[in-house]
């Protein structure tokens, strides 16, 4: 799943540009910004620019975007007490700091840059969704104080475990991708939680889900699933992605007739799709389902 979808999963994936924008001249220089002190938005993706300057006259400014650049350090941004959305995402930092100042940002985007620990966001109390794909983290901390957080993007990072998450209330969305957790577990009191991608992990069993009972969507696709178990409860699901698993019998699949809003069963590279009657078994345990694999259902 990609988070812009939710607004963006691995990076911030909106191309829309401002006029504010630079152009490079034929020799790959930079033509001076002059920025609009009343600006509410600032695009400059795409760029070579090194360092975060020159910005205290903007304070009306809502929106900030410095994706794909050179910066290596974030810095200079205590005049925008108005911002709502920042986004440094595919640039060079190392740490998450100087950020104190904005406390009504909602949406904070730091891809693909080498952070290496979570840190120095609890002033953010405002902030619904982060986004910290890509980078080097090995583990959950520091998030107690985001207590209005509703998306958590922090695939393609090196952690472990599964916790620190349970202040996370109104938690509804989060991502795990490509990580190196082995375990479900640490998410008994996310209970608003709906969206779960756990793809590209070592996990074995399906376990912990207990509470999450709002779960609309459980992406567990590419672990070392065998079982199909203690997911009853989960009877809101929409969507069940679970491909490249090894689910190799039919009966682990019944538990889907339980699922009265299943609109997408992804279980191809499984033991069980080797059937040559696979679709047709699928459609028989959940005819009303629109979408196996990457085919619609007629």
């Amino acid at each position: 799943m990609s988070s812009k979808d939710e607004e963006s999963i691995d990076g911030h994936l909106d191309t829309e540009e401002s006029e504010e924008e630079p152009e490079k001249d034929d020799e790959g220089e930079t033509d001076e910004i002059i920025l609009d002190p009343e600006s509410v938005t600032l695009y400059l993706r795409n760029n070579l620019i090194k360092k975060i300057e020159n910005l205290q006259t903007l304070t009306n400014l809502k929106e900030l975007e410095f994706y794909d650049n050179q910066i290596t350090k974030i810095e200079n941004l205590d005049a925008l007490i108005n911002l709502e959305i920042l986004d440094i995402s595919f640039n060079r930092i190392r740490k998450i700091e100087n950020l104190g100042n904005l406390l009504k940002l909602k949406k904070l985007f730091l891809v693909n840059n080498k952070i290496h620990k979570i840190e120095n966001l609890s002033c953010l109390v405002n902030l619904e969704m982060l986004e910290l794909g890509s980078n080097k983290i090995r583990e959950i901390e520091n998030l107690d104080a985001l207590v209005n957080l509703k998306s958590l993007f922090l695939g393609k990072n090196k952690i472990t475990r599964l916790h620190n998450l349970e202040k996370l209330a109104d938690l509804e969305l989060l991502s795990m991708q490509s990580n190196r957790l082995v375990k479900l577990e640490g998410l008994n009191r996310n209970t608003n939680l709906k969206h779960l991608y756990l793809s590209h992990n070592g996990i074995k069993k399906i376990e912990g889900l207990e509470k999450n009972v709002n779960m609309e969507t459980l992406d567990l696709a590419h672990n070392m699933i065998r079982h199909v178990e203690n997911v009853k409860h989960l009877t809101r699901l929409e969507e069940f992605w679970f491909n490249d698993n090894s689910i190799d019998a039919w009966e682990e699949l019944e538990v889907l007739k339980l699922f009265p809003n299943l609109e997408t069963v992804y279980l191809e590279r499984n033991p069980v799709a080797e059937d040559p009657m696979y679709r047709r078994k699928i459609m028989m345990i959940v005819p009303w389902v629109k979408q196996i694999d990457a085919t619609m259902c007629h």
